[in-house]
């Protein structure tokens, strides 16, 4: 089975930042495949733009070596990757002095082809460039600009980038990056439920008992350190990737696939979220930070030792019990949890649906578990939904509890797409469908602002857990309380 390619327009494709570990690791190798899959339709120009001072050539060998390290040698077609690097160019561009825009303002020239400008910068260089594009007139009616996360670290400061960003480019051509949502499994999720008259008539709270999402990671800090320890989990990953899942896992069927129509019926499930706050967090927060152990079987570090300064109580791990206060999920918990140094790398998505209400098989046939829907999002893309049966053979009724396992890979056979691949296009597109909403943004925020605060006004430092297990003693607490279990991605 083939996919089908469709091309996009002609473009220019700015990105700020161009010499930068996301430029160099994922914007350059998706850009790469799509022109190699033949979406690209010419002229397309490709712009980098830093502080580095480099020549155009320069930059060339640096986008080839940027793909050839994260393509596998297999996909590269040598004259495709000649063609790629054709259409780059490079301009030595600083936001904070503004030394280089008239340059870049040349290299764009009057074209009036598409201009997407992509923020691969940190966000205290939004404004500046944002200025400094209006001023050399460089956002055209057919501009995007791509911003990535953290929007903000709190609702203030959100607001605030926010008015910066909007005060030159209308909504319409802003594209808040979220590359969760441009996985494939996160749009299955969304086929899974509107396209099937399986799923969406049980996908309430007289059929659903909990749902889970779990998003671990092995890893530490890597070459984060000084951002993550400003952040911590709960901005860096429940804020944003977290809530997202939520919001298309519990969401109404949306009017149509219309960006606004399905951003529209997200933004009610945010503002639908129970407040937590000083008065319920100690009961449905857990919030930890690894010390050493073992992880990918080898002996690491903890946070401490990791940051250097032995005094940091920012949090690695966080888990939360969540409740929707709506008709359809009135009493259905959604557990959250998403941690750094964990037992596996894995993100999914687990519908645990209520039990049957009686058996009719005597107690030598076995358990009859209740079934499940799990939603992986990596690795090993794919969904499984858990049934009873019977175990085959003579000797009586014995019940099996055993997946339904769909495999994008297995059974697609195709090259699954990096998520920037698909959000790239999508913005060349101007489909805003998989991006977030101003409101979105900081109905995020509104929610979890008034966690942040309890943490700290409590004083409490996060739980210590070994680095290599599945977080803090508190998060099993959190769930087992409540008579479940957190699901194993193992």
């Amino acid at each position: 089975m083939t996919s089908q390619i469709i091309p996009v327009d002609p473009f220019d494709f700015i990105a700020f930042g161009g010499t930068g570990d996301l430029a160099e690791r994922k914007l350059l190798p998706a850009l790469f495949q799509r022109q190699q899959a033949g979406q690209f339709l010419e002229p397309t120009r490709i712009i980098g733009a830093s502080r580095s001072k480099l020549s155009t050539e320069e930059y060339r060998q640096f986008a080839r070596t940027a793909i050839t390290e994260h393509v596998r040698a297999e996909e590269i077609e040598p004259d495709e990757l000649a063609r790629f690097l054709d259409r780059l160019s490079y301009v030595s561009v600083d936001a904070k002095s503004g030394d280089g825009f008239a340059e870049l303002e040349r290299e764009i020239g009057d074209s009036d082809r598409i201009r997407v400008f992509y923020m691969a910068v940190g966000p205290a260089l939004f404004g500046a460039i944002c200025a400094k594009l209006k001023e050399h007139d460089l956002v055209s009616a057919d501009a995007r600009i791509v911003v990535e996360k953290p929007i903000g670290r709190d609702l203030a400061s959100a607001r605030a980038l926010n008015d910066q960003i909007g005060g030159v480019f209308d909504e319409h051509q802003i594209f808040r990056i979220d590359h969760y949502l441009g996985k494939e499994t996160v749009q299955n999720l969304m086929a899974l439920r509107f396209a099937n008259a399986l799923y969406e008539p049980l996908w309430n709270s007289a059929h659903i008992d909990h749902v889970q999402i779990t998003v671990a990671e092995t890893v530490g800090l890597e070459d984060r350190v000084s951002y993550y320890d400003r952040a911590g989990a709960l901005r860096d990953m429940v804020q944003n990737h977290i809530l997202q899942l939520l919001c298309l896992a519990a969401m109404e069927p949306p009017a149509s696939m219309d960006a606004d129509a399905v951003r529209d019926e997200k933004l009610k499930i945010l503002r639908s979220l129970a407040p937590i706050d000083a008065d319920n967090a100690a009961r449905l927060t857990v919030r930890g930070q690894y010390r050493a152990g073992a992880s990918a079987g080898g002996a690491v570090k903890g946070y401490q030792e990791e940051l250097g300064n032995g005094q940091s109580t920012t949090e690695t791990f966080v888990a939360i019990k969540a409740d929707i206060a709506n008709w359809r999920w009135a009493g259905v918990p959604f557990y959250l949890r998403t941690g750094k140094r964990l037992s596996a790398r894995a993100s999914e998505i687990v519908i645990a649906f209520k039990p049957i209400p009686h058996s009719i098989f005597e107690s030598g046939a076995g358990r009859v578990h209740a079934n499940q829907l799990v939603i992986r999002l990596q690795p090993d893309e794919g969904v499984k939904q858990w049934i009873m049966i019977k175990d085959p053979g003579p000797g009586g009724m014995r019940l099996r509890h055993v997946p339904l396992d769909m495999s994008f890979a297995e059974a697609f056979n195709v090259r699954n797409p990096d998520a920037y691949e698909r959000l790239l296009m999508d913005v060349v597109r101007g489909n805003q469908t998989l991006f977030m909403r101003r409101d979105e943004v900081e109905a995020a925020w509104a929610w979890i602002d008034p966690i942040l605060a309890a943490w700290e006004d409590s004083g409490r430092e996060p739980q210590a857990y070994t680095a290599g297990t599945w977080g803090p003693s508190g998060s099993v607490a959190l769930i087992e309380r409540d008579g479940r279990t957190w699901h194993d991605p193992n």
